[in-house]
């Protein structure tokens, strides 16, 4: 992969729109839409893709932060992700809908705060969607205000939101503000702004860094056994490779310990299940203090500046 291609997780409920916002951005239909908020995306995906001359690393994910998902739907493509965004993501796309924040709403928000740590959030941008059912006039600015959570979250990523609506500002309309053509260039505009602000950076952690460790290890060993390989095929059978071992590393860890491991969040791993978990989660990050104590394996976080094509696998 081009060592300068950007790396997006994008992150939401189901029924948010993340499929669509692909498309939307791509400008093909490169991802499955769904017709019910109860359908949508059920398996990571990555796709490598040009953007206004960027090259870009999407990666669509189930939603993570549904509350009627089991421990075994989310568990595959928690580490699904992981493996696909190592090294580890330059933005964290956060999809909410523009809609009235309910108790639910209140939910997804108390579950970003519970996962992501604040260094996560340095690489995060908040975009809504559902544009249309913002007032005419009103910019997303005003909307996040009436909410207390919401304007501390929006806060936390330093300040950054953006709307976009994938159905019905797709044509050009009188208000430049209410189309998709001005609200990307404006999104991405922000993301190279704080990518910039993150010195080219990625936020990883221990975890990513380990996973990125393993897959380079089995790119090596795929050169040296399948000579007629292309670049492209080793990373994937590489991927798939190191995919199957942190499934196994992460039996008997929960999901939610698991995302807390990814995003950064405070969560420790033997609260959520014990010394076994905690030992077992240690082993795969490969902290020694965590498999002798079961410390909070989501510590460390740190930024890695872009290095050459090796790192970004």
């Amino acid at each position: 992969m081009d060592e300068s291609t950007r790396r997006i997780v994008v992150l939401g409920k189901t029924g948010a729109g993340k499929s669509s916002l692909a498309n939307t951005i791509f400008g093909e239909a490169v991802f499955k839409t769904y017709a019910t908020a109860k359908s949508g995306t059920t398996e990571c995906q990555a796709e490598t893709k040009s953007v206004n001359g960027r090259s870009i690393l999407w990666i669509d994910t189930p939603g993570f932060f549904d509350t009627d998902r089991s421990e075994e739907e989310m568990k595959p493509e928690i580490v699904r992700c992981i493996t696909e965004c190592t090294p580890g993501p330059h933005v964290f796309l956060i999809l909410l809908k523009v809609e009235k924040f309910t108790k639910h709403e209140q939910e997804v928000i108390e579950k970003l705060h519970q996962y992501f740590s604040e260094e996560a959030l340095k690489y995060a941008t908040i975009l809504f969607t559902y544009g249309d059912q913002l007032p005419e006039g009103t910019k997303i600015e005003e909307f996040v205000e009436q909410s207390k959570e919401l304007g501390n979250l929006v806060k936390k990523c330093g300040g950054r939101c953006h709307v976009i609506d994938n159905r019905h500002w797709k044509n050009n309309q009188q208000d430049e503000y209410r189309t998709n053509q001005f609200q990307v260039q404006e999104l991405f505009k922000t993301i190279d702004k704080m990518i910039e602000a993150n010195k080219g950076g990625c936020y990883t952690n221990e975890m990513l860094q380990a996973v990125k460790r393993d897959i380079q290890q089995e790119e090596v060993n795929n050169r040296q056994s399948s000579a007629n390989m292309s670049p492209e095929e080793i990373t994937h059978m590489a991927k798939t490779n190191v995919f199957a071992k942190q499934m196994f590393k992460f039996a008997g860890v929960r999901s939610g310990a698991l995302l807390g491991a990814f995003l950064g969040g405070a969560m420790k791993l033997m609260s959520q299940g014990g010394p076994t978990v905690a030992l077992v989660a240690g082993v795969a990050i490969g902290t020694a203090a965590g498999v002798a104590a079961g410390v909070d394996a989501t510590s460390g976080a740190t930024a890695v500046e872009p290095t050459p094509s090796s790192d970004d696998v």
